[in-house]
């Protein structure tokens, strides 16, 4: 049985976050090392710990990578020799349960709720993001069950950069007459959503109540173009590929239809809103989740 390890690095909460986001931005990072970031006590709340999986003893080059996420000022990294197991999943492993509007998120380790009226997920840890726990996830649960409540009607939805097929899937207790498309650009996440729509009750497919799935960089799939035009579009993804997104989101979303964006920081909120301003939406809804801002914006005209 071959061995794991996982390079730790202990920093303040905004250098991990920095870090993190600087992981996401880059396209050609080796997919054996898998990084994650999580606070290291509930009582301290700003000390941090990156850490980065891999299935052998970490090299130089493995070691620079990791460290190159941060910015030229990398905190000592600790090599830890770790029990052979699926390194992604254990990074996931151990998560509460989260109750988000009408939500209630749960891995296999932990019951459904037992609260009337609340819709239980039950997501494992997987090679994919979005088990609910993340403040963007968690945030835009939140924000689907405040649109619901307002009277917001969705018949067809889209959720961009789906992971574990969890927005798409709230989505569809909300309204279930909808067409809904999970897409994200990784193959991985296809897999990961069957099995979770089949864990959770939908049918992978093209039937309104159906989720099908699309493998795409933002909306670049003829696919994804047939299904629309989408009166409700998330996308819990990152600020940049936000704002290049915004004209193909509102070629995708006609008058009066609504947008929910997750995955920018609350410092990245106004250079968002004035893409999507210029680009005919008009703000609707918003929420904070920690340092992460959550808009729901409606499409005021079509040009």
């Amino acid at each position: 049985m071959a061995d794991s390890w996982k390079l730790v690095a202990h920093a303040p909460k905004r250098v991990v976050q920095a870090a993190l986001l600087a992981h996401d931005e880059i396209e050609e990072w080796d997919p054996e090392i898998v990084v994650a970031g999580h606070e290291i006590a509930e009582e301290r709340p700003d000390e941090w710990m990156l850490e980065a999986w891999l299935p052998r003893r970490p090299n130089k080059a493995d070691r620079a990578s990791v460290a190159g996420l941060f910015d030229g000022n990398a905190p000592d990294l600790s090599v830890e020799n770790v029990p052979e197991a699926d390194w992604v999943t254990e990074s996931q492993r151990g998560v509460e349960p989260i109750r988000a509007g009408r939500f209630y998120v749960h891995t296999p380790d932990h019951p459904p709720s037992d609260e009337a009226h609340v819709v239980s997920f039950e997501i494992p840890a997987s090679q994919a993001f979005g088990t609910g726990q993340h403040a963007t996830t968690a945030g835009c649960l939140v924000m689907l069950s405040e649109m619901r409540r307002r009277g917001v009607i969705a018949r067809r939805v889209a959720d961009i950069g789906t992971g574990t097929g969890l927005l798409a899937f709230a989505a569809l207790r909300l309204w279930p007459n909808a067409h809904a498309v999970a897409s994200d650009i990784d193959p991985v996440c296809a897999p990961v959503v069957a099995e979770n729509a089949a864990r959770n009750g939908f049918r992978i497919g093209a039937r309104p109540g159906d989720v099908a799935v699309a493998i795409a960089a933002g909306l670049d799939d003829q696919f994804l173009r047939e299904c629309g035009p989408y009166d409700l579009l998330i996308a819990n993804i990152l600020a940049g590929p936000l704002v290049e997104l915004a004209p193909d989101f509102a070629d995708a979303v006609p008058a009066r239809g609504n947008l929910v964006l997750a995955g920018l920081l609350t410092t990245q909120e106004r250079v968002v809103r004035a893409a999507y301003r210029a680009a005919g939406f008009a703000l609707a809804g918003h929420k904070i989740n920690g340092d992460w801002s959550i808009l729901w914006l409606r499409r005021r005209y079509v040009a």
